[in-house]
């Protein structure tokens, strides 16, 4: 399908409450409620026996300056987050339970955001985004079924902006460290005629990041549509992003990182006279166009559906300068080009009543993708390319069905069952040589792949409501993933297999609340990260056989008074390879049981907020990240130290009624005691022939994030 179609789809939720057949949903409350149909078939409610943690838009306000949103949320139960930048801007990721971003499920008003192919979140291709969502949940672990990849972390799910009732018109303008730059305006016409509602935002963010040569120009913009009735809700979306972005992924050694930790090899080269120089189109540069059409409506006998189409287009490149790797070759420019169209349906219907809740969902997608490089230049020839020269061309095609079917059976007015089955078909076709995934070597019979998976996960669970104060619950759920395009290239074509069980307690006190949640994860071939990254970025991983995480979460709120509140979160886990077997000095050695790499022991998170007034809230919001190891061997060169980071966040809203409605100035100061710490890294290991034997040798590279930076912003609302 190419980028001049039009194609949108359908997405299917469920609204969770029993609507009355002749209930008039004439207000905007209720206009809300069944636009929350698109995203609730997929999130978990009240009584659902998964943890989980809703995010509203409020929620985001006071620290959305520019940053991606992996860091807006690094204060969430169980996350990690970390910035190639340095700085928050720019390529960003985020783990759940340990898990990388390619095993957390990401779905934006249903429709599944995961790249098909690498099954990774790139944030950097929405910039501002966070600036059009409405509400987030984050469930942890397998969670309830949903749309896309098999969550084995945690899944996302977002919805974006809900309709307004009324006109506005915002600017928001932030700047900060790094020559951090954003800039700004929404709007919307609020309904009109009480049927229609036209609303958008235009972005744009520049920064020079905290690492050498790692800044970000980002646009991006959103646009939305909505019609309703009194049982009908359509919204029609277009939103975009065009990220230009200098390469940081590369990560720097350790000695590096002590002499001078800001230092970015990438586009590094010699002149004649052996100076060092830096190539200046050393970037990324990618395209993002989403369309998304939803129909939701109330058939008043009990009934609610939704339907959507979607299609996204994708295309871009990123550029490097080659060294020559020997005598017989020359230093080259390329570009390596990604064009892809992911396009589908998806939908959900909805029943309920006074003894049960039941949803049916489901979706089809489908993915095209192309990969191509092209050589730009050549020391050899010192001639410019034409462009249509390729020295690979590669592609991936993907298509995956999905059905799912929840319910929730109130057995008593305290004790109700979940049940929730899925089935998935995958269908994967891809060719692949050594330029389009790691430089000069595929796996022997993987240069052509045509896949097909199919997938039952069931999930079961109880919860018990003692009174409406006192909650307990337990759960079991099965998830299934297929391997990605990097994954076959590096030998690892096993699909993977989860059972989780999760146990927990919410309690709510006259001003306090708790969530223990204790979960236990047993994996099946599970694919971690060897610490490696191929010729593209992507992170390699490995099938280890048996493996288990684990832990304990606590999340709790504390209000002392009506001027200052707490908020803490920890989690305390055991995350091991079982017998892991890994090739060193040219043997097979086993290792035993070991740390699953990019998994703490521990993690904590407490925000204290502080309201002196109606008008100004202040907030220290603290993060720690216990010892981790980027090596599955648990080599110990490859441990990571501890880090306690501390942000400070003022808010304060100004009042000038003869110009504007609401005027708000925000303060964001990032890591205040100027730590210097790194938050993410990686592994590698190489064997030389030494005599009639090998001899492995290893090494480490680190991503240093910024002490000390600030934001500034001012939001205007008429």
């Amino acid at each position: 399908m190419k980028k001049y179609f039009f194609f949108v789809l359908i997405s299917a939720n469920i609204y969770s409450q029993n609507i009355q057949n002749n209930q008039l949903l004439d207000s905007i409350a209720d206009i809300v409620n069944l636009d929350e149909v698109t995203v609730n078939s997929l999130r978990a409610k009240d009584n659902s026996p998964v943890p989980f943690v809703n995010i509203s838009k409020k929620d985001l306000e006071n620290t959305n300056l520019a940053q991606d949103l992996p860091t807006l949320l690094k204060n969430t139960p169980s996350v990690l987050t970390t910035s190639d930048s340095g700085s928050g801007i720019g390529y960003s990721s985020i783990r759940v339970r340990g898990s990388d971003q390619s095993r957390v499920n990401v779905t934006i008003n249903g429709v599944p955001y995961n790249d098909s192919e690498s099954m990774s979140v790139y944030w950097v291709n929405l910039p501002d985004f966070a600036s059009s969502i409405e509400s987030i949940q984050i469930q942890r672990g397998v969670g309830t079924s949903t749309n896309g990849s098999a969550a084995f972390g945690g899944s996302i799910n977002i919805q974006t902006n809900a309709a307004s009732d009324v006109a506005l018109f915002e600017i928001n303008n932030s700047l900060g460290s790094f020559n951090s730059v954003k800039n700004s305006v929404s709007f919307s016409t609020g309904f009109i005629n009480d049927k229609f509602e036209l609303s958008g935002r235009l972005s744009r963010i520049k920064s020079g990041g905290y690492i050498d040569r790692s800044g970000s120009k980002l646009r991006s913009y959103f646009l939305q549509g909505i019609y309703k009735d009194s049982n009908t809700l359509i919204k029609l979306l277009n939103f975009a992003g065009h990220e230009i972005t200098d390469q940081a992924w590369f990560g720097i050694d350790s000695s590096t990182l002590e002499s001078n930790r800001r230092y970015n090899p990438a586009g590094e080269y010699y002149d004649k006279n052996g100076n060092v120089l830096y190539y200046d189109n050393q970037d990324d540069n990618y395209k993002q166009d989403h369309y998304q059409l939803h129909w939701n409506q109330d058939y008043e006998n009990g009934w609610i559906s939704n339907f959507g189409l979607h299609y996204t287009y994708g295309r871009g490149f990123f550029e490097n300068y080659n060294l020559a790797f020997d005598s017989n070759s020359s230093d080259n420019i390329d570009r390596r080009w990604l064009d892809n169209d992911f396009y589908g349906l998806i939908f959900s219907f909805n029943n309920g009543s006074d003894d049960y809740n039941a949803i049916i969902g489901g979706s089809y997608n489908k993915y095209e993708g192309e990969h191509f490089g092209e050589y730009l230049w050549s020391a050899g020839s010192n001639q410019l390319s034409n462009f249509k020269e390729r020295f690979y061309s590669d592609y991936g095609n993907k298509s995956e069905l999905n059905f799912y079917a929840k319910l929730d059976y109130y057995l008593s007015k305290n004790l109700s069952i979940y049940g929730d089955v899925q089935y998935r078909n995958i269908d994967y076709n891809a060719s692949i040589t050594p330029y389009s995934v790691i430089s000069g070597y595929v796996e022997q019979g993987y240069d052509k792949i045509d896949k097909k998976f199919n997938f039952f996960n069931p999930k079961i669970g109880l919860n018990y409501n003692h009174n409406e104060n006192n909650q307990f619950y337990i759960s079991y759920a099965r998830a299934q993933r297929e391997p990605t395009r990097a994954d076959y290239a590096n030998g690892s074509p096993n699909p993977e297999k989860l059972d989780d069980f999760e146990l927990g307690w919410r309690r709510n006190f006259n001003s306090f609340s708790i969530n223990l949640n204790a979960f236990y994860m047993l994996y099946d071939d599970q694919l971690v990260l060897t610490g490696e990254r191929d010729i593209n970025g992507y992170e390699i991983r490995t099938n280890v056989g048996e493996s288990y995480r684990l832990g304990l979460e606590i999340d709790t709120r504390l209000f002392i008074n009506s001027s200052l509140d707490i908020e803490s979160n920890l989690s305390i886990s055991e995350n091991k390879n079982k017998n892991l077997f890994f090739s060193f000095d040219g043997e097979l050695k086993d290792y035993g049981n070991t740390d699953i790499a990019y998994s703490p022991k521990f993690i904590a998170n407490n925000i204290i907020n502080f309201y002196p007034n109606d008008k100004t809230s202040v907030s220290l919001r603290s993060n720690y990240i216990s010892e981790q190891f980027f090596a599955q061997t648990n080599s110990p060169i490859s441990k990571l130290d501890s880090f306690f980071t501390n942000d400070l966040n003022l808010s304060h809203e100004i009042y000038l009624n003869d110009f504007v409605d609401e005027l708000k100035i925000k303060l964001l100061i990032n890591n205040i005691f100027d730590l210097e710490y790194t938050s993410y890294g990686g592994y590698y290991t190489y064997d030389v022939p030494e005599g009639n034997s090998l001899k492995t040798y290893e090494g480490t590279y680190y991503y240093p994030q910024s002490g000390i930076n600030l934001l500034l912003g001012i939001d205007i609302k008429f």
